[in-house]
């Protein structure tokens, strides 16, 4: 089973400084348990920031001698700069925007990871030239929810294990990661149902996901 950390620093206590730090830590500890991929998400941040946390993640990965690979959520440039891997892209990016980046990687002697989001059998159909799939939500929807006094998560239902079993054969040969409420006790339905790993943001904040490591 293949997994793949995404990274959310606000979940993290304390300022900004410790929540980086300690998202570095993480990272780190990641790499350590034979995480096999790990996306930065960290799309408030302004690109200097962004490029400056993204070494820190990428050095920290690199101390361990597995085989995690670093995705950046973000620029292409910055994913270079930083020495990651490849990027992950959002469903709305081009249906060019794969070989863009193969492009710019294979300009530096590079080759690039792609994953790329989708949420329908539609854009699963046309993520063509990717190295994977991130399909979500599975399990659970989480959104934002606006009160009067504040923004919080509103989370709402997923679109099923029958719609993941027809993403993965829609993909193939294309590995699909399950992303979306995920957790230990229903990732093996996700790889039952095709899927080639799974993704989550909580579920590796804390150490659970471990027992995942043998299915």
């Amino acid at each position: 089973m293949l997994l793949y950390a995404i990274t959310s620093r606000v979940l993290l206590p304390g300022k900004e400084t410790e929540r980086q730090a300690a998202l570095v830590d993480l990272a780190h500890h990641w790499a350590q348990g034979g995480v096999d991929y790990i996306q930065i998400r960290e799309k408030d941040l302004p690109p200097s920031d962004l490029l400056a946390l993204s070494r820190r993640i990428v050095a920290a990965v690199r101390k361990e001698s597995g085989a995690t690979r670093v995705l950046v959520n973000g620029p292409e440039e910055i994913a270079l700069e930083a020495q990651a891997d490849g990027v992950h892209l959002p469903s709305s990016a081009p249906a060019g925007a794969p070989e863009k980046t193969r492009h710019v990687f294979r300009s530096t002697g590079r080759e690039a990871l792609v994953s790329r989001a989708c949420h329908s059998l539609e854009e699963i159909r046309a993520a063509t030239q990717v190295s994977l799939v991130v399909f979500a939500p599975v399990f659970e929807k989480v959104g934002e929810e606006v009160t009067d006094s504040a923004t919080r998560p509103s989370v709402g239902r997923g679109i099923g294990i029958d719609a993941l079993r027809e993403a993965c054969l829609a993909a193939h040969p294309i590995p699909v990661i399950a992303l979306g409420g995920v957790t230990t006790a229903n990732a093996p339905a996700c790889i039952a149902a095709g899927a080639s790993g799974v993704a989550g943001i909580r579920l590796f904040l804390g150490d659970d996901w471990r027992q995942l490591r043998s299915l």
